[in-house]
């Protein structure tokens, strides 16, 4: 039964097999692509419109077709300690377009990982601190999924299927494009496929088992077919990164780029449409949850690392409050406001992370400003200043403090001169 073989590389029996080590070779000339720039799509929405699923490869190869540079997903796996494998940008022909085609050809005898190999490999990376960032959610997010499928701890997980060379290419190369255009992700309804799968595990049914965990708040319906429509990393990154589901999002397109799976799905084109479009500039109203725990045992120490990790795990933001318990108790409420479709991964964090035996969720709505990030040249360098507009009266213009204290620090001088200059240059620009 056709369960979407070649549509992405997470089980074993999608074997490619090459002679080179992180090697990357791409047949289509890049001129024929408009490149965007770095933090192009900050203050815009990025839309997966996926009505044929979606997988790793598919959403890398995506990305690149909608103009991020072929070098940002090179240098990524350059800055990883990873061998055994080649990648293939190429095209491919459906329904009369022409699609990316992104293939990660792997080598014979590549171990299975465990998520702390996995986060070890990363730490030790050479990835710029965002990207670094953005995977390590994506596989804390499979990780709880595994977790809870086989019944064990986040930090004993096992990869199989997702743990192999071509997933950790995909998750990179789509962390470090998403990051490079630091845009709002959100995808359309997912089609989800029926039959069986083969995996380590035995057989399988469609959808497999941690693919619907990772997507748990992500609005799914039938695909009708026995294909399996989304695969569990493409599953892990939607699910870890996307701000929700849209049907088709309010906003004006600015650039497209389509992808293409390797498997014939009958009666549709195995294609992902990737758009970047410009958000309106009315107020966003978007529906999160804060999810918050009482504890009365906590260190500072494991306090500010569970407010890292919930961060880490998709979070908008986190908080600890002093409170006071029963029995006069000092005590602290740790709190995480986040995405509805990230509330069960915040809240398995702040078990894991912490003494508590419970946690509580609310359902609340926020305001925002829409915002757009803009780098201009300083005498310190390029600095990324944040800029908060919409109808609640003059813009708010802000210098990103970590890129305004690395610029200070490289040139012995006050941070405060630094933020001077970005907003000087905001201003004269």
């Amino acid at each position: 039964m056709p369960h979407g073989e070649g549509h992405d590389h997470d089980h074993p029996h999608h074997d490619h097999h090459g002679d080179d080590h992180g090697h990357h070779d791409h047949s289509e000339d890049e001129n024929e692509r408009p490149s965007l720039a770095h933090r192009s799509g900050a203050g815009k929405i990025l839309f997966f419109d996926a009505p044929s699923g979606l997988s790793g490869d598919m959403i890398v190869g995506g990305l690149i077709d909608l103009g991020v540079p072929v070098a940002v997903v090179e240098n990524a796996l350059s800055a990883i300690d990873l061998n055994g494998y080649h990648v293939h940008l190429g095209k491919r022909e459906q329904s009369g377009i022409f699609a990316a085609k992104f293939d990660v050809h792997v080598d014979k005898g590549q171990p299975q990982r465990s998520f702390a190999t996995i986060r070890s490999m990363l730490e030790g990376s050479r990835l710029d601190d965002e990207t670094r960032a953005c995977a390590m959610r994506i596989f804390l997010h499979l990780a709880h999924a595994e977790a809870k499928v086989h019944h064990t701890s986040v930090n004993d997980v096992h990869f199989h299927e997702v743990g192999g060379v071509d997933s950790i290419v995909d998750i990179t190369c789509a962390a470090a494009a998403l990051t490079y255009l630091g845009a709002e992700l959100w995808v359309s309804p997912l089609p989800m496929g029926r039959g069986f799968i083969k995996a380590a595990h035995g057989i399988l049914p469609l959808p497999a088992p941690a693919t619907i965990e990772c997507l748990k708040g992500i609005e799914t319906y039938d695909g009708g077919l026995p294909f399996e429509f989304v695969t569990p990393t493409g599953a892990a990154i939607v699910g870890a990164i996307a701000r929700g589901v849209k049907g088709w999002p309010s906003f004006s397109p600015t650039s497209v780029g389509w992808s293409a799976g390797s498997a014939t799905i009958e009666g549709r084109p195995n294609l992902l449409r990737v758009i970047l479009g410009d958000a309106s500039s009315a107020a966003i109203h978007s529906e999160h949850v804060v999810i918050e725990t009482n504890l009365d045992d906590a260190t500072g120490e494991l306090m500010a690392h569970a407010i890292d990790q919930l961060l880490c795990a998709g979070a908008l933001d986190a908080w600890a409050t002093p409170i006071t318990m029963k029995k006069g108790r000092p005590a602290v409420t740790l709190s995480a406001m986040a995405p509805a479709a990230r509330a069960d991964a915040i809240a398995a964090t702040l078990l894991g992370e912490t003494t508590s035996l419970g946690v509580r969720r609310y359902d609340v709505a926020r305001t925002e400003r829409p915002r757009r990030i803009v780098e201009l040249v300083t005498k310190f360098g390029p600095i990324a200043i944040k800029v908060s507009e919409g109808p609640f009266g003059p813009a708010q213009v802000k210098p990103e403090f970590d890129a305004c204290a690395k610029a200070a620090a490289a040139h012995g001088v006050p941070v405060r001169e630094v933020i001077a200059a970005a907003l000087n240059a905001f201003m004269n620009q």
